[in-house]
């Protein structure tokens, strides 16, 4: 099979080339896919997509116009993909639904932390030979109310990392998993319930019609004053300009985010030369109770190796013609 690989960094090809082991003859691109790149997938059978990668119906026509039959995500999201127009043009499109839930929920606790005991700030303190302690004070983990939004595969390792520092779980999910509820003590409530009651509040939801701007000014106005707020799910989950509000107010104690809801296009490269552009996350830059993450929270070596072989797995079972469970449609 010949595929397309859009929006490749240059810490992929290396796991890419692994999985693949020469099976299919592959074209890497590190432009991102839209309707000025699309014709850059002409020739090919598939093409294998991130998540800043353009795949809205008129993008998906173009695709189908140059003959590509399959799109295989490296990720587990898929909100960027307009799933009715494939299955319209008889496109099969499979993601990669679990690689390490392990990565995010760590990435997860490092932001909690780094926000709480306020690492960034105290690092660049020491780098100026300032050893002073005053503004650094943070607080015990231990017996704190943590709200998680989403208890999937990521959110439940979550849960049972801060069940690990003595933390109080609340939890909301359509789904109630029992065994949070017996191995980590985790209490289901509903989502007033749990802004009105949480130290921390953690985003780990898909996003959706559903989820979309979650958190906004009506749930923030009703949370603890100096809550932390975690986003390492998607960022339109999160009303920006309300959060924004919220820590300008100090409603909002503390904010981390390793996703944003305008960052594509400016996630994943080097703006350092160049005016950001963005009003609203230069705005967040500029406060100290804020840490950004470039969507990074997945990057370690083992969710990287298990993204690119489900993507290359996917590749041989279309290839072969066999079923595939991942199949979104």
């Amino acid at each position: 099979m010949i595929v397309t690989f859009y929006s490749t960094q240059d810490f992929e090809k290396d796991f890419i080339a692994a999985a693949n082991n020469n099976k299919h003859e592959i074209y890497f691109i590190k432009r991102r896919l839209d309707k000025d790149t699309v014709q850059l997938a002409l020739g090919s059978d598939a093409v294998a997509l991130f998540t800043i990668d353009d795949s809205s119906a008129e993008v998906i026509e173009k695709l189908h116009s140059l003959g590509i039959k399959y799109i295989t995500l490296r990720s587990a999201g898929f909100d960027h993909v307009d799933l009715k127009k494939a299955k319209e043009l008889n496109i099969k499109v499979a993601n990669v639904p679990e690689y390490s839930p392990n990565a995010i929920a760590e990435h997860t606790i490092a932001l909690i932390l780094g926000l709480n005991r306020k690492l960034i700030l105290a690092d660049k303190q020491v780098h100026r030979h300032n050893f002073k302690i005053n503004n650094l004070i943070g607080f015990d983990l231990n017996k704190k109310t943590v709200g998680i939004i989403g208890t999937g595969k990521i959110g439940s390792v979550t849960a049972k990392i801060l069940h690990g520092f003595g933390c109080n779980i609340l939890a909301y999910d359509i789904q109630i998993k029992d065994f949070l509820k017996k191995d980590y003590n985790v209490e289901y409530v509903n989502l007033n319930d749990l802004c009105k009651r949480s130290d921390i509040i953690i985003l780990h939801c898909s996003l959706n019609e559903n989820t979309r701007y979650l958190i906004n000014e009506k749930n923030i106005s009703i949370m603890k004053k100096g809550v932390m707020l975690i986003n390492t799910a998607r960022g339109a989950v999160i009303n920006t300009r309300d959060v924004i509000d919220g820590l300008k107010s100090e409603k909002i104690g503390s904010l981390g985010i390793d996703v944003y809801e305008q960052e594509k296009g400016l996630f994943y490269d080097d703006h350092s030369s160049s005016p950001l552009g963005d009003e609203m996350l230069t705005q967040l830059l500029k406060l100290e109770n804020v840490i950004i993450t470039g969507h990074q929270a997945f990057l370690t070596n083992e969710a990287i190796e298990a993204i690119e072989n489900t993507t290359i797995h996917n590749l041989d079972c279309w290839e072969k013609g066999q079923i595939l469970n991942n199949e979104l449609v």
